[in-house]
């Protein structure tokens, strides 16, 4: 690794791989030391490759662009462990990839793969379900004003609301949603006490350790196998049956690709949905003025959205890797080096968002960062803003008021994350 004459401070750089970190918020103080001191550094930890460290909007935006300079295929494109990175590789033949998802793709096959279900989540067909999606919201609401004026947020409402969307997108039977909404929690809070598997949540198991279940993925896997078979025998006119009948080069997807492309769609497609809506929730029970402005103008919910995005920034980093020798900030990046990218730092950047750590539901301009930049930009986004925008819609005529009513918790990740638990009293109009 070069610019040993740009190391963060170890304290710092620790606080870049410690799931705690980003639970208790003291991930938001190392990013502001960071966008202060050392806005591209390097991050030297334990047990963890070396790695340069992005954190302000404008060199998130720089790498984010450039996809054939900064790859997402060559190495592991999330946070891992040297031991974690040894065993996958023992595992796959030497590939640093558990999955090959597009988020693991670079060019050519990136885009071919996308091109596979990307007109089911543009604006024209989704305006198509919009009807459907309000049918579900209006469920969810229903059960919210069911528990009588107090309930978690998390496990009543966010949760549930987009996870029963992308399953009925994809055709997974409701019976089924539990299993999905148990095995996503479990893959993305691997290093959650809470969250993750028991055997995986052990003390004295180093963190490093636990950011990686294997036993979720073969479990993911031999549920998507069965569903993919049934899928390919009766197929209907669902995202599921697209992708298990799908070619590419004229040929079907390989078990892996299929695999990874049902566990990418199952999981991003509802989990980061739930946090940015729990997020929003909480904001609102902690600013009432917020609260009321846009309860008094509903015109107002598509920016509520916007921000609410940008305040939890689910999705908290992405690794890329040099494809060769650049600069990136004035300091020389080389070839093969791994570089972080921050997205909830971005998302904070003074020289970006005035008043970046307020939640405004009227803030504009929002050049937030949340669903990524480039060719990677969010696949989902379009989906993930309309559920939003509905569930809001349906919800805030109906409440009078809402406030906290004990202390909620984000789940302990570096990579994805959001609250886990929001516990609310409310009033209804």
């Amino acid at each position: 690794m070069s610019a040993t004459d740009h190391r963060i401070p170890q304290d710092v750089a620790e606080q870049l791989v410690n799931p705690v970190a980003y639970a208790d918020g003291r991930i938001h103080e190392a990013y502001k030391w960071l966008r202060r001191n050392e806005p591209f550094g390097v991050a030297d930890v334990e047990g963890v490759d070396p790695f340069w460290v992005a954190v302000r909007h404008a060199e998130i935006l720089e790498i984010s662009r450039q996809n054939s300079l900064f790859l997402n295929g060559a190495r592991n494109p999330v946070i891992t462990s040297q031991a974690a990175d040894r065993k996958v590789r023992e595992m796959m033949g030497g590939s640093p990839h558990l999955l090959r998802t597009l988020i693991h793709m670079d060019e050519p096959d990136h885009m071919k793969y996308r091109a596979l279900t990307q007109a089911w989540f543009m604006p024209q067909n989704l305006r198509s379900m919009e009807d459907r999606i309000r049918v579900i919201a209006r469920a969810a609401v229903d059960r919210l004003l069911a528990t009588g004026g107090r309930c978690d947020f998390v496990s009543d409402v966010a949760l549930h609301y987009p996870l029963h969307v992308i399953m009925s997108i994809m055709g997974v039977p409701e019976a089924d949603e539990p299993r999905m909404l148990k095995l996503t929690q479990e893959i993305f809070g691997a290093a959650d006490p809470e969250l993750s598997r028991a055997a995986q949540a052990e003390k004295d198991v180093p963190i490093e350790e636990r950011q990686l279940d294997f036993s979720v993925i073969t479990d993911f896997f031999d549920y998507y196998r069965r569903f993919s078979e049934e899928k390919r025998k009766n197929p209907s006119d669902d995202l599921g049956s697209l992708i298990a009948n799908s070619t590419i080069d004229g040929q079907p997807l390989s078990d892996l690709e299929a695999m990874s492309y049902y566990i990418i769609v199952a999981t991003a497609g509802h989990d980061t949905t739930s946090s940015s809506t729990a997020g929003a929730m909480w904001a609102l029970a902690q600013n009432p003025g917020e609260f009321a402005k846009v309860k008094s103008d509903l015109s107002l919910i598509p920016s509520l959205v916007d921000e609410s995005i940008r305040w939890t920034t689910p999705v908290k980093t992405f690794m890329r890797t040099a494809a060769e020798d650049t600069e990136v900030a004035g300091r020389t990046v080389k070839k093969d080096d791994w570089i972080m990218l921050c997205y909830a730092s971005g998302n904070r950047d003074e020289a970006v968002f005035e008043d970046p750590f307020l939640f405004r539901v009227d803030r504009k301009p929002n050049r937030h960062l949340a669903f990524g930049y480039g060719a990677h930009l969010c696949l989902g986004q379009h989906l993930a803003k309309m559920e939003m925008r509905v569930l809001w819609e349906e919800l805030l005529p109906r409440l009078k008021s809402v406030e906290l009513d004990g202390e909620p918790a984000m789940s302990e990740a570096v990579f994805v994350n959001g609250p886990k638990r929001l516990p609310i009293r409310f009033e209804l109009a």
